[in-house]
């Protein structure tokens, strides 16, 4: 199965990356890729891309800035580049991405599953569920915008996705390998990394099993109707906008129990409802699911010299990052196309 093997917070970096730029950072990053698949094999590829301190080094020394949250952005669309051509070589395919290219992920797994011969069908339930568990079980304040998943001729995968959270000008990455789980749902995580956010809902810790079987008998037991029931009973009045189409939209941010909209909370419910005879992990799977609201990177395998940091002011003798900010920066090209001497 899969473990989620870790995650980022970075800051919130706005502007694009100059084309010259795109164009280096592609060839670059297939360079490196080809180097550690010769020499370590396309599992430890996969297993170094699953680390959140190697990915942000390997962005940086592709010429990212070392801190930004638009190094998992470039790095993924550099990659789908730059291994395209070298996909039936090496053995490694990248699918999804930004925005509409993360929708396109299921269709290009079945594609590759059809020419190649993996389970295509089952790699896309998988993407579906990892990004389900990061945005649905996983209530952290940070909203999915982007989905990367690298997976190799023998159905091995790992998955690099990215939320962000506007109101703090922040992003979170986070990081899944396809070793070592027996569950996407029951304490998946092996690492989660970053300042307090504030109070969060995390349905996929070991303590919320009892949350989880709450809620599959919530909808069993009670089913659709009564839920809504027993939510007008405890606001003490039907909730908004669900007579009459008026909109009318609150100053504060959070969701409270006087925003639902009780016709659509019923559909959801009782679409979840028929997925809740089985598992939390089908009920969870399903699209458009809302079941947590109801019971509320070849440079060294030690991780010691993969910090973002110090690739940061090594490479700093040489030449300066350049990158989608808008700060001006020297940039020396020809130390990006042009081999070492070494």
């Amino acid at each position: 199965m899969a473990r989620r093997t870790g995650s980022a917070d970075l800051p919130l970096h706005g502007g694009r990356v100059p084309p010259w730029l795109a164009t280096r950072m592609s060839s670059l990053g297939a360079i490196i890729t080809q180097a550690i698949v010769h020499h370590y094999g396309r599992d430890e590829f996969l297993q170094r891309l699953s680390h959140p301190f190697w990915f942000q080094s390997f962005g940086a020394v592709m010429g990212m800035d070392w801190h930004s949250s638009g190094i998992t952005t470039s790095v993924i669309g550099a990659l789908k580049r730059g291994l395209g051509p070298l996909q039936d070589e090496l053995g490694i395919h990248v699918c999804g991405g930004r925005g509409q290219h993360s929708r396109k992920t299921p269709d290009e797994l079945r594609l590759l599953g059809e020419r190649i011969g993996f389970d295509g069908a089952g790699l896309t339930r998988a993407s579906r569920l990892v990004a389900k568990v990061d945005s649905a079980a996983v209530q952290d304040g940070f909203d999915l915008y982007l989905h990367g998943f690298f997976v190799t001729d023998d159905g091995k995968w790992t998955v690099v996705q990215q939320g962000m959270n506007g109101d703090k000008r922040q992003a979170r990455r986070y990081h899944w390998h396809s070793e070592n789980l027996a569950s996407f749902v029951d304490a998946p995580h092996t690492a989660i990394d970053g300042p307090a956010q504030g109070e969060i809902v995390n349905l996929t810790d070991k303590r919320a099993e009892t949350s989880r079987a709450a809620q599959l008998e919530l909808l069993t037991g009670l089913g659709p109707d009564r839920i809504v029931h027993e939510l007008e009973a405890l606001t003490g009045k039907t909730p908004a906008q669900a007579m009459l189409p008026h909109l009318v939209m609150p100053d504060h941010h959070d969701v409270r129990s006087t925003d639902v909209f009780s016709r659509r909370l019923h559909g959801t419910l009782a679409a979840a409802a028929e997925r809740a005879r089985s598992t939390f992990r089908n009920c969870c799977s399903r699209r458009g699911s809302a079941c947590a609201r109801c019971a509320r990177w070849r440079w060294s395998r030690r991780s010691s010299t993969a910090r973002p940091t110090a690739f940061a002011i090594r490479r700093a003798s040489r030449w300066r990052m350049a990158a989608r900010t808008g700060i001006p920066t020297p940039f020396r090209s020809r130390s990006t196309t042009k081999p070492s001497a070494s």
